[in-house]
């Protein structure tokens, strides 16, 4: 199901291949044929006016705008790793786990950092048998790989939820990893943290990159120029212009996205 047809050799460079996407929410229309291309192990971001549409496109590509059930419908394709995800043979669960989802606030579970990290890796891998042993290295891999062991190493039995918001971002982040996911939607993460924590995690997400493709909703241009290598920028509905972040902000080909960029609206 996930493999890339590699004679597609435009495809298989794509982690994500929107084309012609259009959805209605109810008689609300909240995206017009839109295309978006995301290469693979890169860090895209979407920009743009609230309600342009930047999250719905985003959880288009995991189809959890779906949980609002036939309210919301869909046209067009959304492919991930070559696989057209909207499609009937799709099952959602094994969708999810090539597709993790980071949201504006931290989500922790109420359930030890340990069990934090290994919940995603026991509900997908129910089927195999894991040693404590193993289990532990894979909780400390993930850990580590988010800049979180050092400080939580001691504490592994405390509720998650009694961490700061930066650790607990980091840490819902952490949750994603030992499911192996090839993509990471992210929507606002650091809209709860202060400065000093979205630095922090600006620094974690341009470390992700490479091993995993990271597509992320910001209304901080700030940010998306910081912690993102392409950008689309978004306007009712439509993606408008699609660039390398460096040339989009300081050579934008669209008036709109100039305009956008200058703060002469949203």
């Amino acid at each position: 199901m996930w493999r890339v047809d590699l004679a597609d050799r435009s495809r298989a460079e794509l982690a994500i291949q929107v084309q012609k996407l259009s959805l209605w929410y109810g008689n609300f229309q909240a995206l017009f044929e839109v295309d978006l291309d995301v290469k693979r192990g890169s860090i895209t971001a979407l920009i743009g006016p609230s309600g342009c549409g930047k999250s719905t496109l985003l959880r288009s590509v995991n189809r959890i705008n779906e949980r609002l059930g036939s309210y919301v419908r869909a046209t067009g394709s959304v492919h991930v790793l070559g696989h057209n995800v909207l499609g009937e043979d799709v099952e959602l669960a094994r969708l999810r786990r090539q597709v993790g989802m980071v949201f504006q606030r931290p989500n922790p579970l109420p359930l030890s950092v340990r069990d934090n990290v290994l919940f995603g890796h026991r509900l997908h891998r129910a089927d195999e048998k894991f040693s404590k042993s193993q289990e532990d290295e894979i909780m400390e891999a993930a850990l580590r790989q988010v800049l979180l062991w050092d400080e939580v190493k001691d504490d592994l039995g405390q509720r998650a939820i009694g961490l700061s918001l930066e650790a607990q971002q980091k840490l819902c982040i952490a949750r994603l990893l030992p499911v192996k996911p090839a993509v990471i939607l992210m929507d606002e993460p650091t809209s709860a943290l202060d400065p000093q924590a979205t630095e922090a995690l600006e620094h974690l997400i341009w470390e992700l990159r490479g091993d995993y493709t990271i597509l992320i909703v910001t209304h901080n241009m700030a940010q998306a120029r910081r912690a993102s290598e392409e950008t689309a920028f978004m306007l009712l509905g439509r993606v408008v212009e699609h660039r390398r972040t460096d040339a989009l902000f300081l050579t934008p080909r669209k008036q709109e996205t100039a305009d956008y960029i200058e703060g002469r609206y949203g």
